[in-house]
């Protein structure tokens, strides 16, 4: 078989298109990242989360079989490799949000990381009796789960929800990226979009999982159960950046029960304690706690087909 051949006449100029690639990146600035402090790294911080899960589901993920003579050290063990990486990544973080705003150098930078380290780790048992609900939740509300322990392993709602929980305290010590690198990642596992920032009470479930939103400034309250393709949106995001800071979702009461496909939009709408949302409904107004609200549905009409 013949080698395929190029004519040198048609063949790119690979020093040309170089310069001219390098030349966007001048134009371009904000899309690249060229001598300045190193980014978080995406790889080290998947990785950091297979590593946070094993603390938190120990004999799950990562190491099985283990003893509880065993633990200790392995926890131990665990919880070390996973400060070090974790203040390594939230420095990087912090400075890269430091140079992009103020061109200077951070001399607190490293501080700040070991700090906010701390406080992390220190939030692990709460973190873990916080997902013992959201597990229980799931177990609770869907008559199809065979254990706590198949909801552990292989749910998608509840893989999204231990993600988001993992980066919601991330992000209220305040530390750039990291978080949304972690939730987008669940976003692209599991099909649940879920914004670090959003504020999620305790016996959280989300059944299915694929297509569910919460946006930034959502509420959830304690006991709220939704179904895949809910959206808790923003009414309009057409004034962009200058909306930052408001209040663009909803608030979700507790006791509240969404269906799949509903659309609750608007950062003054507040789904009352107790209500139930069905599916398929486009909600921009507050309901009433206890309130089922629905649409109207559509008449069927069946014929019969002759036979062929």
């Amino acid at each position: 078989m013949e080698k395929a051949t190029v004519d040198a006449e048609t063949r790119t100029d690979l020093p040309k298109l170089a310069d001219m690639i390098i030349a966007s990146y001048q134009e371009f600035p904000d899309t690249q990242y060229i001598g300045s402090s190193n980014l978080p790294n995406r790889d080290v911080i998947i990785n950091l989360l297979q590593s946070i899960r094993e603390v938190l589901f120990p004999g799950f993920f990562g190491r099985q079989n283990l003893t509880t003579a065993e633990l200790p050290l392995h926890v131990h063990s665990l919880l070390s490799a996973i400060r070090d990486t974790l203040f390594d990544q939230v420095r990087r973080a912090i400075r890269h949000q430091h140079q992009r705003t103020s061109k200077t150098e951070c001399v607190d930078c490293d501080t700040s990381a070991a700090a906010i380290t701390d406080e992390f780790l220190g939030a692990v048992p709460k973190l873990r009796k916080t997902l013992a609900t959201d597990a229980q939740a799931a177990f609770d509300g869907d008559p199809a789960a065979g254990s706590v322990d198949e909801i552990v392993f292989s749910y998608p709602g509840y893989l999204a929800i231990t993600v988001y929980r993992i980066a919601h305290e991330l992000h209220m010590l305040g530390v750039p990226l990291i978080p949304r690198i972690m939730t987008e990642y669940a976003h692209g596992a599991t099909g649940v979009d879920i914004h670090p920032g959003a504020t999620i009470g305790d016996y959280f479930f989300i059944d299915h999982g694929t297509g569910v939103v919460i946006g930034e400034t959502t509420i959830i309250g304690t006991n709220v159960k939704i179904y895949q393709g809910v959206t808790l949106g923003a009414l309009s995001t057409r004034g962009g950046q200058m909306l930052r800071g408001n209040k663009r979702h909803p608030t979700i009461e507790d006791d509240v029960m969404i269906y799949p496909n509903a659309s609750i939009l608007g950062g003054e709408t507040v789904i009352g304690r107790g209500a139930t949302i069905n599916g398929n409904v486009f909600v921009t107004q507050s309901v009433p706690p206890n309130t089922r609200v629905s649409v109207k549905h559509p008449e069927l009409q069946y014929r019969n087909r002759p036979p062929k």
